[in-house]
């Protein structure tokens, strides 16, 4: 045991308190997509694998992204949905897990928008939908999205969310990241609408705004709304949606007047400065503008930066440990986040949260291929 590892990790373990919530530490479980759940439903072993999470000392898990009920919301195979029966009995016995284990938990709420094509579950004859038309091979395979569209998906969100709240998670997250449909309305690069809902920072957040603001009339105003957002995107490692601080506070502060109380600013290099000029990251600019709590994350806990084609098999995942518990602390005392959140780390060492808290570093599980394909308990 290192004592003082275990000293610097201190500021790391300690209480957040959100409205009515308290989070027992600064330790999140970044949201991964597993492809682990047949026909939409979660079953035993996901219970199991997000309770080990909590019993190995993370204070927040955000689920894998699950679907909502519009019909084009899922993108992939095998992925949990967040509507129907099955489902959410499947979630409910998670939340009890994690809940069992001293955990809190939110699961974040997923439309993949243009990234679906005809021919995935659950519904194979449904297109994608996305702010502009895609067509390939003469057909369209993402359908521009109708002002009506905009509003059943916002529905669909705030009845994820209003369920999220029934069967007792801690709050929700708001996918608004990556590429994915909340997101290719705020991008310029895949949003070229001549209406209202294109072209200024204003229109292209109108549904944004619609989302949120339909969740928040839906769990009431002290269940807790994270909303996770990117600069870069699984298609564009360099796309940008703010190009300055001054953009980036348009873009993020009238969401939270529609009700987000938490940020999560995702990013492939959490220690990266965010802007020119400055050392500020993502995170700590983000908090600064808005005055909202802030998750930063970003290749915490291993040497080798995140990559899409990890995930997809396509690049070698490998990665090798690497704990700066000095730098995590300095981070921390500089305000540049409130909660920090750790990917691919957890998905090989449940106990990751505890071996830091306890020193044992040298204990910490490397990285490795094995921990895409199944579900490490």
């Amino acid at each position: 045991m290192t004592t003082s590892a275990q000293a610097l990790a201190a500021p790391l373990f300690e209480p957040l308190s959100l409205g009515p919530l308290t989070i027992p530490n600064r330790i999140v479980m970044a949201p991964m997509t597993r492809n682990q759940s047949p026909g939409g439903v979660p079953g035993e072993d996901v219970a199991a694998y997000y309770r080990s999470r909590a019993e190995g000392g993370v204070g927040l898990i955000i689920t894998e992204g699950t679907y909502i009920d519009h019909p084009g919301a899922n993108g992939y195979p095998d992925v949990p949905a967040f509507h129907g029966e099955a489902a959410l009995a499947g979630w409910k016995r998670v939340v009890e897990g994690v809940h069992a284990a001293g955990g809190r938990i939110m699961p974040q709420l997923w439309h993949v928008g243009r990234e679906r094509r005809p021919g995935v579950e659950p519904d194979m004859s449904v297109p994608g939908f996305g702010p502009m038309s895609i067509i390939e091979d003469g057909v369209e395979v993402v359908k521009a999205m109708t002002e009506q569209d905009m509003q059943d998906v916002a529905a669909s969100f705030a009845r994820a969310a209003r369920d999220a709240k029934a069967i007792g998670f801690d709050g929700v997250e708001l996918h608004g990241a990556h590429g994915y449909l909340i997101d290719q309305f705020l991008w310029s690069g895949s949003n070229q609408r001549s209406d209202e809902y294109g072209g200024s920072v204003e229109n292209r957040l109108r549904f944004p705004r619609m989302v949120v603001r339909a969740v928040r009339e839906a769990v009431g105003p002290d269940f807790p709304i994270l909303f996770r957002f990117s600069q870069w995107k699984l298609s564009d490692y360099d796309a940008i949606i703010a190009e300055t601080p001054e953009a980036l506070g348009e873009l993020l502060n009238p969401l939270v007047n529609e009700g987000v109380d938490i940020f999560h600013a995702s990013t492939r290099r959490v220690w990266e400065p965010a802007f020119e000029g400055s050392s500020k990251t993502l995170a700590g600019w983000t908090r600064e503008l808005t005055g909202c709590p802030v998750v930063a994350v970003g290749s915490v806990g291993l040497d080798k930066t995140f990559r899409t084609g990890h995930f997809t098999r396509t690049e070698d995942p490998t990665s090798k440990s690497r704990v700066n518990v000095e730098e995590l602390a300095m981070w921390r005392a500089r305000h540049d986040f409130d909660l920090i959140a750790i990917g691919r780390a957890l998905l090989s060492d449940p106990q990751w949260a505890r071996k830091v808290r306890d020193g044992r570093l040298d204990e910490l599980h490397d990285f490795d291929r094995s921990a895409l394909d199944t579900l490490v308990r």
